[in-house]
C-alpha cells in the first residue's frame, strides 16, 4: 500500500511503464501522422493493445489503493492542478488505446498484435481496398484519438513540471518516492 512516505512497488513499476510507453507512443504517433509513415503502424497497434492491459491494471490498482497522500499540505489550487492532471491522465491513458482501437477496428483496418490478429481488416474483395466496418464510429475514434494525443502531450509536460517543481523548489519527496527512494 502507499503511504505518505512511500509508494508500492507495484504503483511505481505501472507509473514508469505506462508512463514511458505513452511518452514514446505519443512521439511515434505524432511521428507517423506528419510524415505518413505507415509501416509504424502495426507497431505502435501493437504496443497500444498490450500498453491498454497495464492501463487496466494501473486503474484498478489505483481504484483499490486510492491516490498517493501528497507528501504534505499544498495550497488548494496546486491540489485542484494536480489532481485535474491526473484525471487526464488516468483518463486519457484509457480512452486513447480504445480510440486507436475504435479507429483502425471500425476503419477496416483490423487490430493485429504482433502480427496475432484480433480483429481482421475488412477488405473488399472485388476491389482490394479496405472498407470501414463503421465509418461514422471510425472517424469518432479517429478525432478522439488525434485531439486525446494533443491533450495528452499538454498533461504529461504539466506533470512532468509538476514534479520538478516539488523537487527543485519545494525540496520535498514527491518525485523521490516515485523513483523509489
Amino acid at each position: 500500500m502507499d503511504t505518505q512516505q512511500t509508494l508500492s512497488p507495484l504503483t511505481i513499476a505501472l507509473h514508469w511503464v505506462i508512463a514511458l510507453t505513452i511518452i514514446a507512443m505519443l512521439g511515434i504517433g505524432f511521428y507517423m501522422s506528419i510524415n505518413e509513415y505507415y509501416p509504424l503502424y502495426d507497431w505502435h497497434k501493437s504496443i497500444g493493445v498490450v500498453i491498454f492491459a497495464v492501463i487496466l491494471l494501473r486503474v484498478w490498482w489505483r481504484m483499490r489503493n486510492g491516490w498517493p497522500v501528497p507528501v504534505r499540505a499544498y495550497p488548494a489550487l496546486e491540489h485542484r492542478l494536480a489532481r485535474a492532471t491526473h484525471w487526464v491522465l488516468i483518463v486519457g491513458t484509457v480512452l486513447m488505446p480504445i480510440s486507436g482501437m475504435m479507429y483502425s477496428g471500425l476503419g477496416g483496418y483490423g487490430i493485429k498484435v504482433f502480427g496475432w490478429v484480433m480483429v481482421a481488416g475488412n477488405k473488399n474483395p472485388a476491389t482490394g481496398q479496405t472498407e470501414p466496418i463503421h465509418a461514422g464510429l471510425a472517424q469518432l475514434g479517429a478525432f478522439t484519438h488525434e485531439w486525446l494525443g494533443y491533450l495528452l502531450v499538454v498533461a504529461v509536460v504539466l506533470h512532468i513540471a509538476g514534479a520538478l517543481k516539488h523537487h527543485l523548489f519545494d525540496k520535498d519527496r514527491t518525485l523521490l518516492r516515485m523513483v523509489g527512494r
